[in-house]
């Protein structure tokens, strides 16, 4: 109890806080004459990236994205709204739909009054967003001043609140019954499913359905027979999800947002810088990278395992049986985004493959074609083959290689894979046998190397249907099929699913 009771007190304090801060950031903001405000307000009610950081300074700390006006738009034009905003981590879902959507709502000329619910994973989280309407409604200066909204009874604390022009306010958490939630006889008209996923449950696809089911039976059954808008926010964190499951409704508008687009460039370019991004992918790891950030969550190991993944030390060059470098420019016009990779590869008397060297990078074309010469100092007057996928060469060949090769005096001779190539998942899982049976091994001497990082955190996050680059992966199946099938290696072949006997 005494734990309880400290927990309330600090939890009442920051709000406090909070509330001071908003009354300081907005009482400074000037109102102006009676025609100055009219015609604030009009353009606010028209226009949500003038609202925003009209009357939410503090808050709007960045430029409002695209997305964002949209989204607000999309609520605001239809009171029959049914719609998910499947956005990345940090791109202020709660914000904009649970806070600064519903005080647009009731900005509008002759709105109805909101009977709000919002519903988050816990009580605890659903009162949290509560505080920060409540907060805003109470406390900020300049949208009192010009849309006339008071303070009514109750306090966050308690799970709910009303306002002046007869709204309001419920937080409930994960499955609480809602049932039988009138204000004034008016039904509930607005519903913010805001982040109702979380780690655990996913991993019950059960629990998943029931939620679920909750969602669109005594949830959505608050509403007066439908009429009301139905909005779920989050982001996807696991493979069977609700957002995922209500997303697919028919009827319901869908818009996903990652952190990355599909240039590979910021989508709140106000916001994130691509070097900003990049880091948090190198601080956290592309598997959860992915399910954070790109709403794409990927089970690590799945075929490829950590624990067939072998370091171990080479053989001299000298004595491999046969040596090639195999690269996957991955050169698409559609995407700037795509990983560029080039390994070195060997084969041993017995059979297995030494990864040597293994470069994979987001990079440019420039930069690919100097892994080629690092190589070839590397190996030094060892004997080995270059090979490409064919259908490149011919543009990277003449380009870029040539000039590189003119003012080196040396020109790398690349030769063309010109198999008809199955499936890319069918090559890249044939591979897994050979992991298994501990017949790949990569280079202990360059282990935590850009290259080496890529290869293993692609190989690991390789699956079917994923959206994970698998561009390193790929370009050690073209290494291996080539040793395999172009060379006479040892006394078995690699081919598609297994290794079959050869003879000579």
């Amino acid at each position: 109890m005494v734990r309880l009771a400290k927990k309330i007190k600090r939890q009442e304090a920051e709000w406090e806080e909070l509330c001071a801060q908003i009354q300081s950031a907005t009482s400074t903001l000037p109102v102006g004459d009676a025609i100055e405000q009219q015609k604030r307000i009009e353009r606010s009610n028209r226009d949500y990236a003038f609202f925003v950081p009209t009357y939410f300074p503090h808050l709007a700390s960045k430029p409002t994205a695209d997305f964002q006006i949209d989204a607000a738009n999309k609520v605001l034009e239809d009171d029959r709204f049914r719609g998910v905003f499947e956005w990345a981590r940090g791109h202020a879902k709660s914000t904009h739909i649970s806070l600064c959507e519903p005080m647009w709502l009731m900005s509008q000329p002759n709105h109805v009054p909101l009977v709000m619910l919002l519903i988050s994973k816990s009580l605890e989280a659903a009162k949290q967003l509560l505080a920060d309407l409540q907060a805003e409604l109470e406390n900020n200066e300049l949208y009192k001043a010009d849309f006339g909204i008071g303070k009514g009874d109750g306090i966050w604390s308690d799970g709910r609140f009303t306002t002046s022009d007869g709204s309001m306010f419920i937080a409930l958490g994960r499955g609480q019954s809602p049932r039988g939630i009138k204000k004034s006889g008016r039904r509930v008209n607005y519903i913010v499913i805001d982040d109702i996923d979380d780690d655990e449950m996913c991993l019950n696809p059960n629990r998943v359905n029931k939620v679920t089911d909750w969602c669109l039976t005594a949830l959505y059954g608050t509403m007066d027979a439908g009429r009301g808008r139905f909005v779920l926010v989050g982001n996807r964190i696991g493979k069977k999800t609700v957002l995922g499951d209500i997303s697919e409704r028919p009827g319901f508008y869908h818009t996903v947002v990652n952190i990355l687009d599909k240039k590979g460039n910021p989508s709140w370019e106000g916001n994130f810088t691509k070097a900003e991004v990049e880091a948090i992918r190198s601080d956290i790891g592309e598997r959860r990278f992915q399910k954070e950030y790109m709403n794409n969550p990927v089970n690590e190991g799945t075929i490829f395992e950590k624990k067939y993944i072998h370091y171990g030390q080479m053989l001299p060059l000298r004595k491999y049986r046969s040596i090639v470098t195999y690269t996957d420019p991955s050169f698409k016009a559609s995407s700037s985004n795509d990983y560029k990779a080039t390994m070195l590869v060997g084969v041993t008397h017995t059979g297995e493959y030494h990864v040597i060297r293994a470069f994979a990078d987001q990079t440019k074309v420039s930069e690919m074609v100097s892994w080629h010469y690092q190589i070839r100092d590397y190996v030094g007057d060892t004997p080995i083959k270059y090979y490409m996928e064919s259908n490149f060469i011919q543009d990277l060949l003449l380009d870029e290689f040539k000039k590189v090769g003119n003012e080196t005096g040396l020109q790398i001779p690349i030769l063309g894979d010109k198999r008809s190539k199955p499936d890319k998942f069918a090559r890249i899982e044939a591979m897994q046998p050979l992991f298994q049976r501990g017949e790949v091994i990569f280079n202990e001497d360059f282990k935590g190397t850009q290259g080496f990082e890529v290869l293993e955190e692609q190989l690991l996050l390789f699956e079917k249907g994923s959206k994970v680059h698998d561009d390193a992966p790929d370009a050690l199946e073209g290494a291996i099929w080539i040793l395999s099938n172009k060379t006479r290696t040892a006394d078995t072949r690699y081919v598609i699913g297994e290794r079959k006997s050869w003879r000579y």
